[in-house]
């Protein structure tokens, strides 16, 4: 037998149907059991973390001869009505105490994102004595409770005669120590290379810091965006503290009345949670895209 004819049955060997592999994101093969496993997990951290929302989201459409306490929960609405919503409007000027609590947000991520940069430029970029002090005082503000100082600042606030002011709001958050750290490990990440060739250029620091390290970390300061917003939008102890004419009470305070003296269903209670957490869904849904983005650029060095 010739070697031509001897070659095909040298040949390969017709492929076999292979089972899909999952690898992960290094390459490494991920067994079957660990991948049901992951998934199992995943789908439990979503059952608990959307879980209560979804509840809630369908009690505020539910009406008043349905029960929200069956067993097991009915998630879907018999009978949808937006007549909820309107109670809430009837009981509480919920549409004024969500304007204070966007003024105040609004000011609360404006403050925080124009302090925490420039502070986070100067800690990472400008050489100075005692820089590293500065950073751990930053670190060290962190581990400081808020409930810890919540006096001193009320006793602050009063000299200043800014209580009941939403001024007196602001004031406090206007600039956290977590986002004067995210936009230092932000600006530490770009390259030294960039700056100087645009200080030899004569570019002065003010020039450097805005049209060079700035629009390099739009995604961490999106990142510092989305933190002051909920920060603020969901503060509900210091507003209770420095807060006492009810024309100022931000949303969350209001709230409260849903559930006292005023009344006491837990459909009106639903309504303005849903009002509450829209807010902050539509800004998430329009930030995220730089969100991702931003965690690592202010995640990766410390």
């Amino acid at each position: 037998m010739s070697v031509a004819e001897k070659a095909p049955e040298s040949g390969a060997r017709p492929d076999r149907a292979r089972a899909p592999r999952f690898t992960d994101d290094s390459g490494r093969r991920v067994p079957g059991w660990e991948l049901v496993l992951r998934y199992v997990l995943l789908t439990a951290v979503l059952v608990l973390t959307v879980g209560p929302f979804v509840w809630q989201l369908s009690t505020s459409f539910k009406g008043p001869t349905e029960d929200i306490f069956s067993s097991p929960p009915k998630f879907l609405p018999g009978h949808p009505t937006l007549h909820n919503y309107e109670r809430v409007s009837e009981t509480i000027p919920v549409w004024d105490y969500a304007l204070n609590s966007l003024k105040v947000a609004a000011a609360n991520v404006v403050t925080n994102c124009v302090g925490s940069a420039l502070a986070g430029y100067a800690l990472a970029r400008l050489r100075y004595r005692g820089r590293r002090a500065a950073a751990l005082v930053f670190v060290l503000a962190m581990l400081v409770p808020a409930e810890g100082i919540v006096i001193a600042q009320f006793t602050t606030m009063r000299e200043l005669g800014l209580n009941n002011t939403l001024i007196g709001v602001v004031l406090p958050g206007s600039i956290a120590a977590m986002n004067v750290l995210l936009m230092r490990n932000a600006f530490l990440n770009l390259p030294y290379e960039i700056e100087e060739a645009a200080y030899v250029d004569g570019a002065d620091v003010w020039q450097r810091f805005l049209r060079i390290a700035l629009p390099s970390v739009k995604g961490t300061l999106a990142v510092v965006a989305i933190f002051a917003f909920m920060g603020a939008w969901d503060d509900f102890l210091w507003p209770l503290i420095v807060l006492s004419d009810p024309s100022r009470f931000t949303l969350t305070i209001g709230l409260n009345y849903l559930h006292g003296t005023f009344a006491n269903d837990e459909r009106l209670v639903a309504a303005g949670t849903i009002i509450a957490v829209a807010p902050l869904i539509a800004l998430f849904a329009c930030l995220q895209r730089y969100f991702f983005r931003g965690v690592g650029e202010g995640a990766v060095k410390g």
